[in-house]
């Protein structure tokens, strides 16, 4: 009979207890109990009841709330660091679906907490009580959030103390993400699970990775568009995920992620926790016609049209002779600008601005009078573009060779884009005027129109304005 070392048996058994008082591979001090958190029904408040107090305080001048009663709220983790895309911050929301419209509508906060590897502790769907006694609320980046902090800024929970703060359920739940068009997003979908279906990247940035471009500092920034709609939104993905070097899908399908703001609160964008959640099954894509002659390597001597807007009045629709300023949809239309401001006018611009307009949509069209390009050689055309946060909303410059000049056959005519013509991006420099380059028309026959076209909404994440200026058409004698 084999005898064993009592030594031996010492040592398993030290490592027995060691390892045994570790829980979720985090060597912290360890909270080992695996009941529920008992809270009692008179300390629990809603999402919206936390929300309104913020936004009371902000409406007293204050930029933060501090909770002072001893009260928690009821969430579930829709945020995961696993990937690597959500760093020291979970997202929690209040709803798993949306199948009972008369709760609380879904709402989500940001908990800022100084610790990496979340995902070992909290998994996407569990559900967790948050201790909002002594905590902050206010905003980082544009939404929501709770974490530490004073009357002027919001700061993170502390490793020591996170896990008292946020209190774990056993209970982990299938959450649902919201089906929903980018035009219906708002401010209240923010730090909410979403899912936005027929969608696509950018035709121009087809064959992009996710993150890992020469140009991509601390995210890569993609531009995804719908089908449905042509509404565009950002997808935001860390340069420190570990998927950041897999090329973004090129097809065609649904997106799911967080809606949120970037880092400087300019745009939205929406947050995938890993490359699974672009869903992009069919190959067929919905990419507008578009025509292309590139660049003209000269600026012709001659001009055919010329419009810097000099005469126009502020605030008021463009009218100039030859020119359409049509509204397809909503009650804005392309109109008069100046400005002395940061994001200064060049003299007297036009610009297009959805924002308080009330409108579900705002579709308007700025066409130039009828261009003959076979009474001269060398065509091509210039314009400045600008805008004051464009906030997912976009413009678009199209020719068309068969529009009859009325109104009604705007809709109805074949119009291509100028592949060609740089327009400002919502992602572009605040306040910069950006060339359009000088796009070559000289492959073109015929008597053509150019329209500059804005799509947008009253809604605030949809409502960014746009200016033009400058608009000239040259060629070469």
């Amino acid at each position: 009979m084999k005898t064993i070392n009592k030594t031996a048996i010492a040592l398993l058994g030290i490592l027995f207890l060691c390892f045994s008082c570790v829980e979720d591979d985090d060597f912290g001090v360890p909270n080992i109990s695996n009941e529920d958190p008992n809270i009692p029904l008179e300390k629990r408040t809603t999402f919206k009841a936390i929300k309104s107090l913020y936004e009371q305080a902000v409406n007293g001048g204050n930029s933060t709330v501090v909770i002072e009663d001893d009260i928690y709220i009821e969430g579930y983790v829709v945020s995961s660091d696993k990937g690597g895309n959500f760093f020291e911050e979970l997202i929690i929301q209040n709803k798993t679906d949306d199948s009972n419209p008369d709760n609380d509508p879904r709402l989500g906060f940001k908990i800022d907490i100084n610790v990496s590897s979340l995902s070992d502790t909290y998994q996407f769907g569990q559900k967790v009580y948050v201790k909002m006694e002594g905590l902050t609320i206010g905003e980082t980046s544009g939404v929501i959030t709770i974490g530490k902090g004073d009357a002027a800024s919001v700061k993170q929970i502390q490793a020591a103390e996170y896990k008292d703060i946020v209190l774990r359920n056993n209970e982990i739940v299938n959450i649902i993400p919201k089906q929903v068009g980018i035009a219906d997003l708002t401010e209240a979908d923010e730090n909410t699970l979403i899912q936005l279906n027929n969608m696509q990247l950018n035709r121009f940035e087809l064959g992009a990775t996710f993150a890992s471009e020469s140009f991509d500092e601390f995210d890569g920034l993609r531009l995804m568009e719908s089908c449905d709609s042509g509404i565009q939104i950002i997808m935001q993905t860390s340069t420190f995920s570990d998927f950041k070097t897999l090329l973004v899908p090129q097809g065609n399908g649904s997106i799911i992620g967080i809606f949120s703001r970037d880092f400087r609160d300019d745009f939205s964008v929406i947050l995938p926790k890993s490359s699974s959640d672009i869903n992009f099954e069919s190959a067929a894509r919905c990419d507008p016609l578009e025509f292309s002659c590139g660049l003209a390597s000269i600026i012709g001597s001659e001009n055919l049209l010329y419009e810097d807007f000099e005469p126009q009045r502020n605030n008021r629709p463009i009218e100039i002779t030859g020119w359409t300023n049509y509204i397809e949809t909503g009650t804005e239309a392309w109109e008069g600008y100046s400005s002395t401001s940061s994001n200064a006018s060049l003299g007297r611009s036009c610009r297009f601005q959805s924002a308080s307009s009330g409108d579900e949509s705002n579709i308007g069209w700025l066409i130039t009078p009828a261009i003959d390009l076979d009474a001269q050689d060398g065509e091509s055309l210039r314009f400045k573009t600008s805008n004051s946060l464009a906030d997912s909303s976009y413009m678009e410059v199209f020719y068309s060779d068969d529009w009859d000049g009325t109104e009604a056959g705007v809709t109805v005519a074949t119009w291509q884009i100028l592949a060609d013509a740089y327009v400002v991006k919502d992602s572009d420099s605040f306040a910069e005027w950006f060339s359009s380059g000088n796009v070559d028309l000289s492959c073109l026959s015929g008597t053509i129109h150019i329209a500059f076209k804005y799509t947008g909404s009253g809604q605030s994440t949809f409502d960014g304005v746009y200016e033009l200026d400058e608009i000239s058409i040259d060629y070469v004698p």
